[in-house]
């Protein structure tokens, strides 16, 4: 590296840049406009020996000036060139362009070389959020399209008439089957769109968890029952926490839930709870047909299913309230599954603050 190189930062400051910016063109300006007086008084069209002497000045003050109009829009216009590039970007995302990206090579001042990245960073998740919007429409609307046609089917059948007793009681088995997905979809996404909202977790309260999880297994049982599945608890007792009790109930059944649905018939569930320094411990595993790495990166994604191909019950909502809530509760969720070799659920939820801050004033 040369003397130069090191004496010299390959970044400045914004602040410095303009200050830099006005004196290089006021010794510019000066220069040049005493270089041509120079040679306007070499070539005879300056006399500053004229009797009224103020007039050269003013001629030099206007050559001043004029010099240094013209090497300030030149040298501005290549420092604000970063800034154009980032207006004219600017315009095409609020068109809805989010493949627009500015640059600032060729720029020396660190805060544009910050701003740009910025920008691109913030394009990036603006056209992460348009995709999972859309993503978030198409599906919703296919969720409910399906169940909302068949029940329309199959009520039109039944009007006809001419059907066989067992006919009839198919098609209405249907049309609840339906009818119950449907409001399995509503209420997922009702309970979605409130946690959703939720910054903090209110009515807290102080609880066994171990008979909470008992509660949920046993609210399950005819899922488990029907297909036939063997359950191995480990449940330490007497563990408390500190949260809200409805919030929590809902990530043990989601995550019971999806465990059974997808399962193989006949295989074993293991479900261990315990208390690990400040922290209950939750772990489901399963052996059932486990998630590719694709699956594992968006399992928590609104709507998203990883396996289309079985006919698996459900709307791709139940890990996400999962997540949602974890998060909410400042716990962490880990899954850990390989394909046909079944997954692993992890969740740890803080246990400190069992005492209510009212209580200490008690």
């Amino acid at each position: 590296m040369s003397s130069r190189q090191r004496l010299l930062p390959k970044k400045i400051s914004l602040a410095f840049s303009l200050v830099a910016l006005v004196f290089v063109v006021m010794v510019l300006s000066i220069g040049s406009a005493g270089l041509l007086a120079f040679l306007l008084y070499r070539t005879g069209l300056l006399d500053m020996n004229e009797p009224e002497p103020l007039r050269g000045v003013y001629v030099l003050l206007y050559i001043s000036l004029f010099m240094g109009v013209v090497i300030a829009t030149l040298l501005s216009r290549r420092s604000v060139r970063p800034i154009r590039d980032m207006m004219e970007a600017t315009g095409k995302v609020a068109k809805g362009d989010f493949s627009a990206e500015v640059t600032s090579k060729g720029s020396i001042v660190f805060e544009l070389d910050a701003l740009a990245a910025s920008f691109n960073k913030m394009v990036q998740e603006l056209k992460g959020i348009e995709t999972l919007r859309s993503d978030f429409v198409r599906n919703f609307s296919h969720e409910f399209k399906t169940p909302i046609a068949s029940i329309s089917g199959f009520a039109q059948l039944l009007k006809k008439g001419g059907l066989s007793e067992q006919d009839k009681q198919e098609y209405l088995d249907s049309i609840i089957q339906e009818s119950e997905r449907l409001v399995g979809l509503s209420t997922s996404i009702l309970n979605l769109s409130k946690v959703e909202t939720l910054e903090i977790v209110s009515e807290r309260s102080v609880y066994r968890l171990d008979e909470q999880v008992r509660l949920a297994i046993l609210m399950l049982e005819p899922k488990w029952s029907a297909r036939s599945l063997q359950l191995e608890l480990a449940l330490d007792e007497e563990i408390e926490i500190n949260s809200n009790k409805n919030l929590l109930q809902q990530v043990w059944i989601n995550v019971l839930d999806n465990a059974i649905k997808h399962s193989k018939g006949g295989g074993t569930l293991k479900i261990g709870l315990w208390q690990h320094g400040g922290d209950a411990v939750f772990r489901l595993e399963d052996q059932g047909y486990g998630m590719s790495e694709e699956t594992m990166r968006r399992m928590f994604d609104k709507f998203y299913q990883g396996d289309a191909s079985r006919a698996m019950t459900g709307n791709g909502l139940g890990l996400t309230l999962v997540k949602r809530i974890v998060d909410l509760c400042e716990g962490t969720i880990e899954v850990e599954s390989e394909l046909d070799r079944g997954s692993v659920f992890t969740i740890r939820l803080p246990l400190a603050n069992l005492i209510f801050p009212s209580e200490h004033l008690r």
